[in-house]
C-alpha cells in the first residue's frame, strides 16, 4: 500500500476518535474515490497516482467555491472550503511564485521551447514537478506569458 494511502487511513482513524465529523467525512470521501479508480481500473494507486486524485479533487473545490460566492451560497462555499483545507493536508507544500516562476523558467531552456508550439513540451516536464503544488492553470499562464514574452 502506498505511503500516502496509509496516511490518509491513520487520519481517517484520529478523526474518528476525535469525533471530527467534518474531517472524517471529508476523508471518507478522499478514499472513496481512491477506490472507486482502483476498482474501475483494477490497480492499486501508488503515491503519484494519489497525489494526482487529490489535485484534482483540490481543483473541484476551488471551482465549487468560486462559483457558490459567485451565487451567493456563503454556508455551501464554506463548507468547501473545510473540505479544500483538509485535502491541503494530504498535499506537499505549495510552490511560492518565484519558486514556480523559476521551475518554468528551467522547464523552457530544458526543452528548447521557442514559441507557443512547444508549450506541450514545457508543460510535460512541468506537471510532475509541480503536481499537488501549484494551480495548473497559474502554471500555464506563466508559461504562456514567457514563450510570448
Amino acid at each position: 500500500m502506498s505511503e500516502l494511502k496509509l496516511r490518509i487511513n491513520a487520519e481517517m482513524k484520529s478523526a474518528m476518535r476525535a469525533k471530527d465529523k467534518a474531517r472524517l467525512g471529508t476523508i471518507r470521501m478522499i478514499q472513496a474515490e481512491i477506490k472507486r479508480i482502483e476498482v474501475d481500473e483494477r490497480i492499486e494507486l501508488n503515491d503519484t497516482r494519489v497525489m494526482a486524485v487529490l489535485d484534482k479533487m483540490q481543483k473541484q473545490r476551488r471551482d465549487s467555491i468560486s462559483q457558490f460566492d459567485e451565487a451567493g451560497r456563503q454556508d455551501l462555499a464554506d463548507q468547501e472550503r473545510q473540505e479544500l483545507e483538509v485535502i491541503k493536508t494530504f498535499l506537499p507544500q505549495a510552490l511560492t511564485e518565484e519558486e514556480l516562476a523559476g521551475l518554468v523558467d528551467q522547464a523552457v531552456s530544458e526543452s528548447s521551447a521557442q514559441s507557443m508550439q512547444d508549450m506541450g513540451k514545457v508543460m510535460g516536464i512541468l506537471k510532475p514537478q509541480i503536481l499537488g503544488r501549484a494551480d495548473m492553470g497559474v502554471v500555464s499562464k506563466l508559461v504562456k506569458a514567457k514563450l510570448a514574452g
